[in-house]
């Protein structure tokens, strides 16, 4: 009988990783789910270390590397579970961290998505950048967690140990609903990687479904496996991604308004780019604004329901960015701007 949860690590070249931290996956979680590798291409000899090593993980072979989107996209097609775990091969999973995410899951049918509670790998007892406690916006779109703001990382104290609905949750370790996922055509594979996830997550909040983040489960992350941090391939992505979201995603006149105030953010960005990390950095910003002009023209921004930013309640009205530079609140305790809950 098939279970209901696939776990699927999608891999590119990184047999050190699945070396590293596949034991555990299979320890911890093949009493709930199948584990799946899906393999982007690799020119390593991860298949082969695959194969010999662990037979019982069944392996999905793409043609070629088209990113963590068009990766997952094509290896998913292929699997009939109830729940999909997209977990990053760079990931130490812990006893029980997959049963509190299927019975979020179970008694809640209005979740399209959760994640678990994100540690780092290498500083454990600190939140993870990618995902942390549970992600959200700003009113430019911005994304920020909670346990991570920019580049400040909250100590764990067991602040986020709780359950609750946020605006999104990380493509590092994401529980998705396999009828939503395909209902939406699953993630954009003009995103290539980051953001993506951000982007299904708002998606699914337009098609009706709520974004959990779920304390009870906690996983360590290493962070980077892709691309390091300081990389202007991932500066371009993330800037024109972000671009791409919003203009996906929210009202067409509202994109106008928040467009404005983004040109000149991202410029300043782009300039603080230049001076610290060097012209690598400053380009990429400038080509991400010129290609995200020509990539938006492929969406109908006024295709399918939209709903104001203001009716979202996760979505926080100030500026992190005028917050976390300006107020110096680098904890999500310390930001005030929500929406009044009704």
């Amino acid at each position: 009988m098939r279970l209901k949860t696939a776990v699927v690590i999608l891999n590119w070249n990184g047999r050190h990783f699945l070396e590293k931290f596949l034991p555990d996956v299979i320890r911890y979680s093949r009493e709930d789910a199948e584990i799946i590798v899906a393999d982007n291409a690799s020119s390593d000899d991860s298949v082969e270390w695959l194969r010999l090593h662990h037979p019982e993980v069944s392996i999905i072979l793409n043609e070629k590397n088209e990113g963590f989107t068009g990766g997952y996209n094509k290896a998913l097609a292929q699997v009939k579970n109830e729940f999909y775990v997209l977990l990053n091969s760079d990931v130490e999973v812990t006893e029980n961290w997959l049963k509190p995410l299927i019975a979020l899951m179970e008694s809640k049918p209005t979740v399209g998505a959760c994640q678990p509670k994100i540690l780092s790998y290498h500083e454990r007892d600190k939140f993870e950048y990618a995902g942390a406690g549970g992600g959200f916006i700003d009113c430019f779109g911005l994304p920020f967690c909670r346990g991570r703001i920019f580049n400040s990382l909250e100590t764990d104290h067991h602040q986020y140990d709780d359950e609750c609905p946020v605006f999104w949750a990380t493509g590092a370790c994401m529980m998705v609903r396999s009828s939503v996922y395909h209902e939406l055509q699953g993630l954009d594979e003009n995103f290539f990687a980051h953001m993506e996830e951000i982007d299904l997550c708002w998606r699914m909040q337009r098609a009706g479904h709520q974004i959990y983040y779920c304390g009870k489960s906690t996983i360590y992350h290493v962070g980077g496996g892709t691309l390091p941090k300081n990389s202007p391939r991932k500066t371009y992505l993330n800037f024109r991604n972000n671009l791409l979201m919003i203009y996906k995603n929210a009202k067409p006149e509202e994109f106008k308004r928040i467009y404005f105030s983004r040109t000149i953010l991202d410029f300043v960005a782009a300039l603080k780019f230049l001076f610290t990390n060097g012209y690598a950095d400053f380009k990429a910003v400038l080509k991400a604004h010129r290609d995200f002009h020509t990539l938006k023209k492929k969406y109908n921004p006024e295709k399918g329901e939209h709903f104001s930013i203001d009716a979202y309640s996760f979505i926080y009205k100030g500026s992190i960015l005028w917050d976390y530079y300006l107020y110096r609140h680098t904890n999500f305790a310390a930001l005030k701007k929500w929406p009044k809950k009704s």
